[in-house]
């Protein structure tokens, strides 16, 4: 028999024999078995002896698209209103409904479900099957179900042309609305495939997304990644072994040292795509997006549901999650500092470590390492001590920082975020020599052998060389555009430009991720602070680390000379010329630089602008800003306000990434309100900054972690790999022995 599987050791399909091939509908009208059989011939390869099983509200078009999928496919097609329940009950659906009423039409519907079974089928069920659990369950053992999601208006309006009024489940004092979203929480739980469906959409372009959609459901072996130091025609890692989305979740940096990217590139969403999620919620749009770059084999989508539920259902203090707010003139704030740590990292970190803890294999422990400028280390030990406690026992977490180059609020955030899987360890030393020192660790075979070997311990990482840390990323830039649309600030289609605090450039790549899949955005404006080595890059191609030394300043999290993600944008300019990006790499490690050829610098500015802010423009923009609109901007957020001014020509809307909240950078904060006098102790800041009465409220959970006592207690370790392997190995024994 054909099985549609869920887990990567299970992902080859075994071989259907006709010996076994079991074709029966139950049902009381007269079938012609040798048409089934013929059928069988022609769809086997795509559905085998499963059904296609089409889910969605009444006027979703279940039974017309359902038509048009079972003549591509040359297969039965069972409409269960008129083939099953007509036939079972000898009456109309609407004479049953009336007989019975809705509470007992529903059990009469399941019921019927229960006793209805097929083979190698396409069925379009009715909008109210899926609120029969066993029925569905029946349903789902020998089924693909595929969800046809239509937006709710575009729903209203074809009900509204049937002069449909009311539908089963709808009691008194319930409008159709109410009772059609109640209902997405059940078509939500059953499905296995969703296919968006715009409103002018036609019948037979559902058909066709539909087929597609369940032919990548069963062939997981077109989305697999490769290394950006690997070509289509070779590559140091075996051609024969591919990568999938859950092993580059677990083993982040490939093999060659490179960074994994997906070989077949980011899906594309059409512009009707796009608008169907106009009016969606953030959390509606994360799980639309990511189901598209996340195959089902590795997570299948009510496990991503769940996933995404619990990352950001009430770990949020804004509801909106990712909210625009408007600024001045045709400028916007895209605040992504509403999480438990206060910045844009806890998008990615309060889901990776559920990802994570769901694709690596149970025989192992995992020691995930994580190299921070600042905000990255709270929001990885937040994230990883919120896992279960099962997963906690298996899974612990290592944060490394420079100890003398974050701020005061950002250091008393890791030490008291700590917890009984996650540690922090302050090097003496910058965060580049963190980050190299972790990749160093992880193409050290040798070290990590021994982990394996020794202690049952595997590493893994979760910087942003992670994969899994972009995909979240991508979704609140597009979410931010949408958002745009939704407040009427301009029509779907209209360009926005984006600007955006960068040092790792990991953020500014989901923005262009985002552009290639089919959100509006002119230009992406890379801001940097006085670490520029971004901006002499994207404006002349030339990337130089030679005499440059870091720069700590007042927004610490870009004080970044060695950007990882760029490496991830060159491969993707240079089409993907594992070969170059090798060359370019090797030579920055060997000689401290390297220069683009003019094309590619030319292709690379097509979509990048950049601009950098000094630290007197940074606290003069705080202060302006404050002063005209009551608005306190942080640290990297005035760094991209001042690059923005400079470099937009406001010709179009530009969104400006709010990356952290104020509140961890209150010393600079209050020198650039010109506060004479400041408290050294954190605590006291943040409420000195509260009696301002600020636009946004100081943010509570770091009010809560600086709260805690013992904030002092963290390990301090020299710049010494040989000592940074020697404490990794020590937690080991400590946490998994």
């Amino acid at each position: 028999m054909f099985h549609i599987v869920q887990y990567r050791p299970l992902r080859q399909i075994a071989q259907n024999s006709l010996s076994s091939m079991c074709l029966k509908l139950m049902l009381s009208r007269p079938v012609v078995f040798a048409q089934i059989w013929k059928s069988w011939f022609s769809s086997h390869s795509l559905v085998g002896n499963k059904n296609i099983i089409l889910m969605g509200p009444p006027g979703a078009g279940k039974t017309t698209i359902g038509r048009i999928v079972g003549q591509k496919l040359d297969c039965p097609v069972i409409d269960i209103d008129n083939d099953v329940l007509e036939t079972t009950w000898n009456m109309s659906v609407s004479e049953k409904l009336q007989d019975v009423g809705n509470e007992q039409f529903l059990e009469e519907e399941g019921k019927a479900l229960l006793q209805f079974s097929a083979s190698g089928s396409v069925i379009s069920l009715t909008g109210s099957n899926p609120m029969h659990a066993a029925g569905m369950q029946h349903m789902k053992k020998n089924g693909i179900v595929v969800y046809l999601d239509v937006p709710t208006a575009v729903i209203m309006s074809r009900l509204k042309s049937m002069k449909v009024d009311r539908i089963v489940g709808q009691s008194p004092g319930i409008s159709l609305k109410d009772i059609l979203q109640f209902r997405k929480q059940f078509y939500k739980r059953w499905y296995d495939i969703r296919v968006l469906c715009g409103g002018d959409m036609a019948p037979e372009v559902v058909a066709e997304k539909v087929l597609d959609a369940v032919k990548r459901y069963q062939n997981s072996e077109l989305e697999t990644f490769i290394s950006t130091r690997s070509s289509r025609s070779g590559s140091s890692m075996e051609k024969d072994s591919h990568k999938y989305f859950s092993d580059v979740v677990t083993e982040s940096l490939a093999p060659d040292g490179g960074l994994f990217v997906p070989e077949r590139g980011l899906p594309k969403f059409t512009a009707g795509e796009w608008q169907s999620l106009i009016e969606a919620t953030y959390i509606e749009r994360a799980q639309v997006i990511l189901e598209r770059c996340i195959h089902p084999a590795d997570i299948p989508a009510s496990k991503l549901a769940e996933i995404i539920g619990t990352a950001y259902g009430e770990n949020f203090t804004c509801s909106k999650i990712a909210p625009v707010r408007h600024l001045v003139g045709n400028q916007f704030l895209l605040e992504l500092f509403h999480g438990p740590t206060a910045s844009f990292k806890d998008f990615a970190l309060q889901m990776v470590p559920h990802i994570f803890a769901y694709c690596i294999p149970r025989s192992c422990n995992y020691l995930v390492l994580v190299a921070t400028s600042g905000d990255t280390g709270s929001a990885v030990l937040d994230g990883f001590s919120r896992l279960h406690d099962t997963d906690k026992q298996r899974i612990a977490v290592m944060n490394f920082f420079p100890e003398d180059g974050v701020s005061p609020i950002q250091k008393s955030q890791m030490i008291g975020c700590q917890k009984e899987n996650a540690w922090s360890v302050g090097v003496k030393s910058d965060f580049d020599f963190c980050q190299t020192a972790i990749k160093q660790i992880f193409t050290n075979s040798d070290y990590t052998g021994f982990l394996t070997v020794e202690y049952g311990t595997a590493l893994a990482a979760a910087n942003s060389i992670n994969w899994a840390r972009l995909l979240p990323q991508i979704v609140y830039h597009a979410s931010a555009y949408l958002d745009l649309v939704h407040q009427d600030i301009i029509p779907f289609g209209s360009p926005v430009d984006v600007c955006i605090p960068t040092g790792n450039f990991g953020n500014i790549l989901a923005a262009l991720y985002a552009k290639m899949m089919g959100i509006p955005i002119r230009k992406c404006i890379c801001a940097s602070n006085e670490n520029n080595v971004l901006t002499d890059f994207i404006r002349t191609g030339v990337y130089d680390l030679r005499g440059r030394k870091l720069i700590p300043t007042f927004s610490p999290a870009v004080d970044i000379l060695k950007s990882s993600n760029l490496e991830r944008c060159l491969h993707l300019i240079a089409n993907e010329d594992g070969q170059l990006v090798t060359q370019l790499y090797n030579q920055l490690e060997n000689q401290g630089h390297f220069q683009l050829r003019k094309d590619l610098l030319e292709k690379l500015q097509q979509d990048l602008v950049a601009g950098w802010c000094s630290e007197e423009d940074c606290l003069a923009a705080i202060y302006s800003v404050y002063s005209t609109t009551g608005y306190i901007l942080d640290t990297h957020t005035a760094v991209a306000k001042v690059v923005a001014d400079r470099l937009q020509d406001r010709t179009c809307p530009i969104i400006i990434s709010s990356t952290a909240h104020y509140s961890k950078f209150a010393p600079a904060i209050l020198r650039a309100l010109r506060i004479a006098e400041i408290n050294q102790n954190p605590l006291s800041q943040l409420h000195l900054l509260s009696s301002y009465s600020p636009l946004p409220p100081v943010h509570w959970g770091l009010l809560e972690t600086l709260k805690k006592k013992g904030n002092d207690d963290h390990q301090v370790c020299a710049a010494d790999m040989t000592m940074l392997m020697s404490r990794i190995e020590t937690l080991i024994q400590n946490h998994f022995m």
